[in-house]
């Protein structure tokens, strides 16, 4: 009776059988899984794309003292050492003068701004319009007219303000920018397009270049002009200094602006100069006119600006005409030019510019641009060339009649033709007898517009300064399949993984266990 109950349990065959069944499933099942598991992930993973984010834009308005310029500038998402690689894109003029010349009716100011901007809409992709960022500088115009009258100044630029909350960019501000400021950038952008930052490897990789000398930079503007450069030495005050951070390389620039020593301002000082010698008010003549031309002035035009108050007479009428006669004189023009300056403040000083102003000794080459390069583009010249040669174009070029230089300037425009001979004359003087250059150093100034297809001008620099504080975006992954549905399916396939794993590991406990038993029995039986 023991016996036969005994071997009961033992001899249960079918179920043993039964009982191995749902252990095979679970184990397919477990191995399904972890080749589901594995599969999936080397699929993501495997198969992921590196998405590059693409280039941003930004939008700069050079707010100068005869005109605005718009410039569209893009760079990579990803930027080498914080700063981004910025190239420009496009450059629009907007028509009429500058924003200054607004101060008695600001509200006009966005009917010619707007003719530009609808022109960039259309150079930007639509879907980053919201965000590419717009500045805008404003330089020696409208810190004059802020010194003339604040309230006006403030009015303009709150109407530029205006006009670009309708606007669908990310409009950053307007500011008047310091003339310091206006120098660096300057500076900043000739080095830039001169490849004195970054310069491509053998593997087309940005790296800084070695060993790279930088250029100073000379701006000639309509109501100011700036000379920037890194010295020999840099042991004079800060406030002639200003140290900048580009690429991860440190630089300290000499940079110094001159009010009222742009072109335009300097030349009001000079007929204003010549009229207040004049018995005659009402007629003068202008050696650094061509000879046999003629114009109409009003005091207005020459007393409308700060930069001519200390010549104003005591009274007179701002509409009062005055007949200006050109003599094309260039021996007179000269020395009319020379007594723009104080060069006696300096007194033989080395390190002293004019108007008592210090300035370290000039090193290096040269870019001079703006006013500069439009001025020796009229006498012929381009790029660089010696002094004897510029002083021999100049004298060429104020020696002729008013009805010949249509057919000798590329491009006749009555208002800039009548000044070249002037703007020669003070460029002479500014260079040689203010910032020290001489027959020897002169051919070490390149006297240009642009490089490649961007123009050189503070704005590119101001573009650079500003994209340090433009985060930079990172790559971005593309993977084959949702985020989302990888880690829900990774999930729900390792959770079956997990409970065959446990249901197989109880089954080889209980089979065991059930060996065991029938082991026991098989011994009691005998």
């Amino acid at each position: 009776m023991f016996t036969a109950l005994s071997r009961q349990p033992c001899e249960q065959t079918g179920f043993r059988v039964l009982y191995k069944m749902p252990t095979i499933v679970t184990f397919i099942f477990l191995l399904l899984s972890i080749a589901v598991i594995v599969t999936i992930t080397l699929v993501q993973w495997k198969q992921k794309e590196i998405i590059s984010p693409g280039v941003k834009y930004g939008i700069v308005l050079d707010a100068g003292s005869s005109r605005t310029t718009v410039y569209v500038y893009e760079w990579p998402a990803e930027k080498e050492n914080n700063t981004g690689v910025v190239s420009q894109t496009f450059k629009c003029n907007v028509k009429g003068p500058g924003i200054s010349s607004y101060g008695s009716n600001p509200q006009e100011i966005a009917t010619p701004i707007n003719d530009c901007i609808n022109k960039v809409k259309e150079k930007i992709p639509f879907h980053l319009h919201g965000s590419t960022p717009v500045y805008l500088g404003a330089t020696a115009g409208m810190r004059l007219l802020r010194l003339q009258n604040e309230s006006a100044a403030s009015e303009v630029l709150e109407s530029i303000q205006n006009y670009f909350t309708s606007q669908p960019f990310e409009f950053r501000g307007a500011q008047i920018i310091t003339g310091q400021e206006e120098g660096v950038y300057g500076w900043i952008t000739a080095n830039y397009l001169k490849g004195n930052f970054l310069e491509r490897s053998i593997l087309s990789a940005w790296v800084h270049p070695h060993g790279a000398e930088t250029t100073g930079a000379l701006d000639l503007g309509g109501a100011s002009t700036q000379i920037s450069f890194i010295p020999e030495e840099t042991t004079e005050t800060f406030n002639s200094t200003l140290q900048v951070q580009l690429y991860g390389y440190p630089y300290n620039v000499y940079t110094h602006s001159f009010q009222c020593y742009g072109r335009d301002e300097a030349e009001k000082k000079m007929l204003a100069s010549i009229l207040q010698k004049s018995r005659d008010k009402a007629r003068i003549e202008n050696p650094c006119y061509p000879q046999s031309y003629k114009t109409v002035l009003t005091m207005k035009h020459l007393y409308g600006s700060l930069c001519t108050a200390h010549l104003r007479p005591e009274s007179y009428n701002l509409s009062h005409s005055i007949n200006v006669i050109g003599t094309g004189n260039p021996a007179v023009c000269r020395e009319a030019v020379s007594l723009l300056f104080d060069f006696t403040s300096c007194r033989d000083r080395e390190d002293c510019s004019f108007n008592g102003i210090y300035q370290p000794k000039i090193k290096g080459n040269f870019v001079a641009f703006s006013g500069y390069y439009y001025t020796v583009n009229a006498l012929n010249l381009t790029g660089q060339f010696s002094l004897a040669d510029f002083n021999s174009s100049m004298w060429t070029f104020c020696s002729q009649s008013w009805n010949q230089l249509p057919f000798m300037l590329p491009k006749f425009d009555e208002t800039y033709a009548r000044s070249y001979c002037f703007s020669a004359n003070y460029i002479y003087h500014l260079l040689i007898h203010g910032y020290k250059f001489n027959a020897e150093n002169w051919p070490l100034i390149h006297f240009q517009k642009e490089v490649g297809n961007s123009s050189i001008a503070w704005s590119l620099g101001y573009m650079l300064s500003l994209t340090n504080m433009i985060p930079a975006e990172s790559n971005r992954i593309w993977f084959p399949m949702n985020p989302s549905l990888f880690a829900g399916l990774l999930l729900f396939f390792t959770a079956v993984a997990l409970l065959c794993l446990i249901f197989l590991v109880y089954s080889c406990v209980v089979s065991r266990m059930q060996k065991n038993s029938c082991h026991v029995e098989h011994v009691f039986a005998e």
